[in-house]
């Protein structure tokens, strides 16, 4: 049997549902309807493994067999598609750079959507188009009309808008700030977010329906990622709690960290850690320390950590103890950064040290607060 883009189709579909990722009959029929590669461009980007740092080469279609491009098409992987704000069509090799855009792996797409509790008849909000794969799959399960999508780039709007009219999709694409929402199409019965957040914006508040839900990544410069799932009541607050997976997505533009200037580390009197630096290296105990100290940049792993607050020039530094088994840290600036991770991680620590699931979050017009274990216990409050 010859390997065809509709025999990967049903492949992946299968491969979703058996790992887990697929469970709603619904996204399976679309997963195996859209097709994948229309929507990864003419090139995609590749980390060179055999480079220290972030070196990426770009492999463009052209040069590749059709059938090699649609076997990548149907990985579940994630392809980037733009470092540092550059197509990969437009580039050979990259040196230095982050990844800005992707076409997101097909499990943690479908799971998204499930998780969103999007089914039939629901009228959606996408923040973050991308490449227009995820745009495609509700359009194909919902119809175009019930689906409206936010793109902030420019060049991955456009690439996403000529993708989704060559597969038949006519949703409404907006190119904007996806942190304002759309206002014209509101109200919706789910938000769903593709790229991370630092705070819930109090326009996706106004434009969900009472009862409706937003669904969002939460992450920050640390980064510490919990996906939020929020329901919206009628007296314009929402409350929820973060789910069991770790999705982890990358941040909304205007939430990204702000360009890092140059500084020194180990200033400050020095003293003795209350808190292991490794604990950092868990991704729930990372999300926790974030809730400590919101503005505050990771730097490091293991022992030798630094904390950088570029808004403030704020910075905490630690080493292990040459005398013992424990672990000095030095503070610098106006916010004492170590301190409120510390008091952040013991309040966890306390508690059993529970999965992000354990936390929730409750968004009102005074304030986001982020609380463990139910609304009436500890909390903290998000930069909104």
């Amino acid at each position: 049997m010859s390997t065809t883009p509709k025999h990967l189709r049903q492949e992946l579909a299968a491969l979703l549902a058996r790992e887990g990722a697929l469970t709603d009959p619904g996204w399976g029929r679309a997963v195996e309807v859209v097709q994948r590669e229309r929507f990864l461009g003419e090139a995609l980007f590749c980390r060179d493994a055999s480079v220290a740092g972030d070196h990426w080469h770009s492999i463009r279609r052209s040069h590749l067999p059709e059938e090699k491009w649609w076997e990548m098409a149907y990985f579940d992987k994630t392809w980037i598609t733009q470092v540092d704000g550059i197509p990969a069509e437009t580039a050979g090799t990259i040196t230095v750079g982050a990844p800005t855009s992707s076409s997101t792996m097909p499990s943690l797409v479908v799971a998204m959507l499930e998780r969103a509790g999007i089914g039939d008849g629901d009228k959606v909000l996408e923040i973050g188009t991308g490449t227009g794969y995820s745009t495609a799959l509700m359009c194909e399960r919902l119809g175009d009309g019930q689906v409206t999508s936010i793109e902030y780039d420019h060049h991955a709007a456009a690439r996403a808008r000529l993708a989704l009219e060559d597969s038949g999709y006519a949703p409404t694409l907006v190119v904007g700030d996806g942190l304002a929402g759309y206002d014209e199409n509101a109200e919706y019965d789910r938000l769903i977010a593709t790229c991370s957040v630092r705070y819930i914006p109090l326009s996706w508040m106004e434009q969900v329906r009472d009862g409706g839900t937003i669904t969002a990544p939460l992450s920050g410069w640390m980064p510490g990622d919990a996906l939020a799932h929020l329901t919206l009541a009628d007296d314009g607050t929402a409350c929820g709690r973060f789910l069991l997976d770790d999705f982890a997505f990358m941040p909304a533009r205007p939430h990204a960290r702000p360009p890092r200037s140059s500084y020194v580390i180990g200033l400050g009197d020095e003293r003795e850690s209350r808190i292991d630096p490794n604990v950092l290296d868990d991704s729930t105990g990372r999300f926790v320390a974030q809730l400590g100290a919101p503005s505050a940049e990771k730097l490091g792993f293991g022992d030798e950590i630094i904390l950088l607050d570029v808004a403030t020039g704020s910075q905490a530094t630690t080493r292990r103890d040459p005398k013992d088994e424990g672990w000095l840290v030095r503070q610098h600036g106006p916010l004492r950064l170590w301190q409120s991770v510390e008091d952040a991680v013991l309040t966890w620590q306390h508690a059993g040290s529970p999965h992000q699931s354990g936390f929730g979050l409750t968004v009102t017009r005074q304030g986001q607060r982020v609380w463990l274990g139910d609304p009436d216990g500890p909390t903290w409050n998000l930069p909104a």
